[in-house]
């Protein structure tokens, strides 16, 4: 019965490249039910070799994996038929459920699982009581080859009698050797297939190293092997290179290219993926597993680890991307013709990238850095920081993608796509030569060492917002503090004119003036009274002037029209005496007002005399206290003033309180950043071993305490003083203080405690702070002459950053810094602690084999890259094939360009064919970096 592979394109649609999976390469089936351990599943009864029955089963097993969500599944019963004949292998019936069966949604199980590879473990006769092996092959290969070949490893024995697992006749060679004739005779058929051989439990019984003790490298075939099955309680790097078997296991495991797996030994369907390795794969053959073995420092990940408590629990953060929300990027679309990449008619191109390593590869000006700096424009991330390369990203960026106004789209799985493109991925960029300029900026560094202790970077980063923010918040308390320090000053003032009113007023009246002011009332009332009697006086005057002037007619007797009393009679005479009289009375009026007026004027001038008198002591009195006597002309204002006083009293007490406050909070923001600094040099200490033990001797980092003076220096040069900048300029980086130092030496703020008082209280006593900081005598004056209260509170806000120094061990020994390092020996260290980072932001890297020579790449770059696949996607594109054949490159992006227009030629896993024949043909060394290769995958 043959097998014909249901094609799918799920798996590299979803994933572009190679991509991880959950295997479980050790599953007994039904097929071994002869053995005891292995029943039907709950549910499900009958005959184990009724193919009715093994149908039903074949759906629970799929319908299992999938719900424990193994995806890679090597079926290796000790028997593969659980009857006598072809249809009673519960195997193939496997394989064939799913290759064309639909789970009960619908959904045909190959898009739900990926590989399903046949196989059979085998008790070669070897050792004391024999030899397991593990066995998985192609299901091209067919069911009938693959019973076939079973009998012909067994001779033709049944591998159950009574229970018991009998051996086959034949030892490992013989065995390989059969397995070997049986894969030369297909190679030349239709459907060729391949095999891999394991080593299950080999600590365990029936353990290639349990049953053959010493000398096992030698008397079995184990270099024949992929890989060693670890027991349930084991992982790797419980493997101490010193003892035993790992003294001589793990060199011989470096050699032969292979790498310590865990499987489950399933004997029922509910323990599938107990035990379970991630692997990575770029098809479902067995080729792509025996690769997976051979690059297995980036293409496996034991699927545990040891809780606190020392027990065995699944690794936290898969390498699936989809079982994790890691940010990246699986697809740029491009619509428009008129771009670089650009193409005509209806199509746009689609540039698909791995999670995991891409490399773009292609010849000189196909498009390689314009691609990448391209992205880097189009989703707004930072731009370099050096000006010429900045300008040359934003000049290759707007020519991809910026003629004809194309649309761009990229497709970041899991991510908002209503948010900025930067957000949707946070990619860190390097352009051409940027890591080299990039290796000498603090920033950088700092930002590097924060991210290589993953359980430290939260941390880290938390607290280096909060010293900012703090940074912040202090130097703004202090234009606050200086705003209230001048709202004092004023209410200050205010309170103290009106005090002052108050006290000249209470002054005045202890010094007579109530008495000098009712004398003065008294004189002016009177001279009032005298200034209206003279009024009256001339009005008098004018009066008796018109009096006597009046002209009384007579009249001649009998005339008509004379004047008849009442009596009937005229008395002209009786007339003229009354005008006498009345003039008369008006004359004495005149005497008596004159008279009055004389008396008003020596009252008025007795009463001068007295005021004048009391003027002269209230002088004197005022003087003796100190007042002046002019301010009697101001009792007005005076009065208004201190009638303010309680209100200005009130303000004053207001802001006395309010700067009291705003200096406790300064204070206490000083302290909380002091604890802070304290708290992050301990995490960075713990950083710094971590580098120390990671590195070794290689690399070293350093912190220098307020290393950063660039902070200090601003403040000292602003305050315009030559002596004081030459004195700064004259220091040698150990010996400039921190602005906490030189805050402290500066000494007391003198409106407070004098300078004297405060040297007397140093413990030990010190002539003065800041000889020890090497200022002369003249220099200290200026300095704290200098230092208002303002610029006294800015440099207790000043922060001097701590500054992390990165030195590379050379080959005599000696340490040299990352500034006087060459180009490429600077890009060598900042590279190794880029890629040794927890980051998860994907890595964009242009080129940078351009700085790095190859025992560097070999030794650093390279594993360091294998590292980070299934943690972060990094994205490099470049001319070196060491990079993209040893480094295991997941996807390969060939590009093509015309003198104005790219293309992608082919892309796709490193494994295919057309992928390396590009390799070959364009990436520099591209033959002699596959020579290894070859050795290893056979290509």
């Amino acid at each position: 019965m043959s097998f014909e592979r249901r094609p799918t394109d799920t798996w590299q649609r979803d994933i572009p490249g190679a991509r991880w999976f959950k295997a479980d390469l050790h599953v007994h089936t039904i097929d071994d039910h002869p053995g005891g351990r292995a029943e039907l599943p709950a549910g499900l009864s009958g005959d184990p070799a009724d193919p009715d029955v093994l149908s039903r089963y074949a759906r629970l097993f799929l319908r299992s994996s999938v719900a424990n969500g193994v995806q890679v599944i090597g079926l290796t019963p000790h028997s593969p038929r659980a009857g006598r004949t072809p249809e009673t292998s519960a195997v193939w019936k496997i394989v064939d459920e799913w290759n064309q069966g639909d789970d009960d949604d619908g959904i045909p199980f190959r898009e739900k699982i990926y590989a399903v590879f046949p196989g059979f473990e085998p008790n070669v006769d070897d050792g004391a009581s024999g030899v397991h092996l593990l066995l998985l092959f192609d299901p091209e290969m067919g069911r009938d080859r693959y019973l076939s070949l079973y009998d012909a490893i067994m001779d033709g024995r049944t591998p159950w009698e009574y229970s018991a697992l009998r051996p086959t006749p034949r030892d490992a060679d013989d065995v390989f050797a059969t397995l070997d004739r049986s894969q030369s005779e297909s190679s030349q058929s239709a459907t060729p297939w391949r095999y891999i051989a394991l080593a299950p439990h080999f600590q365990g019984t029936h353990g290639v190293f349990r049953e053959m003790r010493s000398g096992v490298l030698d008397r079995f075939p184990c270099a024949r092997l992929s890989g060693y099955e670890l027991g349930d309680d084991k992982l790797p790097s419980e493997f101490v290179k010193v003892s035993k078997p790992a003294n001589f296991l793990l060199p011989f495991m470096k050699e032969n290219r292979q790498g310590f797996f865990h499987a489950s030994d399933a004997w029922s369907i509910e323990d599938l993926g107990q035990r379970h390795t991630w692997m990575k794969l770029a098809s479902p053959r067995v080729e792509a597993l025996r690769q997976a073995f051979i690059a297995n420092d980036s293409r496996m990940r034991i699927g545990f680890e040891r809780d606190r408590d020392g027990k065995m629990r699944p690794i936290e953060g898969s390498p699936d991307i989809t079982l994790n929300k890691r940010p990246w990027l699986k697809q740029v679309d491009i619509h428009g013709s008129a771009s670089f990449f650009g193409m005509k008619g209806n199509s746009s191109p689609q540039i698909r990238l791995s999670p995991d390593v891409t490399c773009i590869i292609g010849g000189s000006m196909t498009g390689k850095s314009t691609f990448l700096d391209g992205l880097r424009v189009h989703i707004d991330a930072p731009l370099p920081n050096d000006k010429s390369i900045r300008e040359q990203v934003e000049i290759r960026g707007r020519g991809i993608f910026g003629a004809g106004s194309p649309v761009v789209d990229i497709d970041c799985p899991g991510s908002d796509p209503t948010a900025p493109p930067h957000e949707r991925w946070p990619a860190q960029f390097f352009a051409q030569n940027e890591l080299q300029r990039l290796a000498i900026e603090q920033s950088a560094v700092e930002d590097i060492l924060a991210r290589l202790v993953p359980s430290e970077t939260r941390g880290i980063e938390e607290r280096d917002t909060e010293l900012r923010d703090l940074d912040s918040r202090l130097h703004d308390m202090t234009k606050r503090l200086a705003d209230l320090d001048d709202s004092l000053a004023e209410a200050e003032q205010a309170h103290a004119r009106a005090r002052n009113a108050k006290g000249a007023l209470e002054a005045f009246s202890e010094a007579g003036v109530e008495t000098l002011h009712q004398a003065s009332r008294e004189r002016q009332r009177w001279t009032e009274a005298r200034r209206s009697a003279e009024t009256i006086r001339h009005d008098i005057r004018r009066v008796a002037l018109a009096v006597r002037s009046l002209d009384i007619p007579g009249s001649e007797p009998g005339t008509a029209g004379s004047p008849v009393l009442e009596s009937g009679t005229t008395d002209e005479t009786n007339l003229e005496r009354r005008w006498k009289r009345l003039d008369e009375q008006i004359g004495l009026i005149e005497q008596e007002l004159d008279g009055w007026l004389d008396d008003a004027a020596g009252i008025v001038a007795a009463l001068e005399r007295n005021q004048d008198g009391l003027r002269v002591a209230v002088e004197r009195a005022l003087a003796e206290r100190g007042l002046d006597a002019g301010k009697l002309r101001e009792v007005q204002e005076l009065n208004r003033q201190a009638s303010l006083l309680p209100s200005y009293e009130a303000n004053l007490d207001q802001t006395r309180k309010r700067l009291h406050d705003a200096e406790e909070q300064f204070a206490r923001a000083r302290n909380e950043r002091r604890a802070l600094v304290v708290e992050q040099r301990k995490a960075f200490d713990r950083v710094l071993a971590e580098v120390e033990r990671e590195f070794g001797k290689r690399i070293r980092a350093r912190r220098t305490d307020d290393g950063d003076f660039r902070p200090l220096e601003r403040f000292l040069r602003n305050l315009r003083q030559k002596g004081i900048t030459r004195w700064w300029n004259d220091l040698n980086d150990s010996r400039k203080p921190s602005p906490d130092e030189l805050f402290e030496g500066l000494g007391p703020d003198t409106s407070r405690q004098s300078l004297e008082e405060w040297v007397k209280d140093l413990d030990p006593p010190l002539d003065d702070p800041l000889d020890g900081m090497g200022m002369s005598e003249a220099v200290q004056a200026t300095f704290r002459e200098s230092i208002t209260r303002a610029r006294r509170r800015e440099l207790a806000a000043l922060r001097s950053p701590d500054h992390y120094l990165l030195e590379l061990r050379m080959d005599d020994g000696s340490y040299r810094r990352l500034d006087e390092l060459s180009g490429g020996q600077r890009v060598s260290v900042l590279l190794s602690l880029l890629l040794e980072t927890e980051d998860t932001r994907p890595l964009v890297v242009d080129q940078p084999e351009d700085e790095l020579d190859n025992r560097f790449l070999f030794e650093t770059v390279l594993p360091a890259l294998k590292k980070l696949k299934g943690r972060r996607q990094v994205i490099v594109a470049t001319h070196d094939a060491n990079i993209v054949v040893n480094g295991d490159a997941d996807m390969v992006i060939q590009l093509e360009a015309t003198a104005n227009r790219g293309r992608v030629a082919c892309s796709g896993a490193i494994e295919e064919p057309a992928i390396r024949d590009a390799i070959v043909r364009t990436v520099d060394g591209g033959e002699d970096a596959f020579r290894l290769r070859r050795r290893k995958y056979g290509f």
